[in-house]
């Protein structure tokens, strides 16, 4: 037998046999008409089009001449095919929306994280300003020196003055 053929352990067996195989749709492929559909929906350029497509449709019906009109004064079948129209615009529309809703989920899962990231750094930035604050708060400053090293000379001074006293005579 070919590993082609050989059913695995780990997977199920198809119970069921489909007689009409379903037609594989790609989900993101699809999405990505619905979106530029519902995105070229929403220009002036479509409005436009759409303004003379109707008012040509109009003229025709009405201007031509009797045996040449398709479609008579109610406009029974352009009424059907804006319908028609509308009937697959909605969901293609519904369709963009929730995707992009996905697409502001995500983000904004990635702006949480990025923030709570930050805040973290930010707390770990404050503590280690803190410990510097307090190591430099036990660090000798320059007058603490300059303070100690003038009473060490007094303290010098005063030995000096004392050492000739001290010191008996040839």
């Amino acid at each position: 037998m070919s590993s082609d053929r050989r059913t695995r352990l780990d997977t199920p067996r198809d119970t069921r046999r489909q007689i009409v195989r379903r037609p594989s749709v790609d989900a993101d492929a699809f999405g990505v008409f619905a979106e530029s559909f519902a995105r070229y929906m929403g220009t002036a350029k479509f409005l436009l089009w759409m303004t003379m497509f109707v008012a040509a449709w109009i003229c025709w019906n009405v201007l031509a001449p009797a045996d040449l009109r398709f479609d008579e004064f109610p406009f029974i079948f352009l009424t059907l095919m804006l319908s028609l129209q509308a009937s697959y615009a909605a969901p293609l529309i519904l369709l963009a929306q929730n995707r992009q809703e996905q697409r502001d989920k995500v983000i904004a899962e990635q702006d949480r994280q990025a923030n709570a990231r930050a805040h973290a750094d930010m707390e770990f930035l404050a503590r280690e300003v803190a410990s510097l604050r307090m190591s430099v708060g036990e660090v000798a400053t320059r007058d603490f020196l300059r303070s100690e090293l003038r009473g060490l000379l007094g303290d010098i001074e005063d030995l000096a003055r004392r050492e000739p006293e001290d010191e008996p005579g040839p």
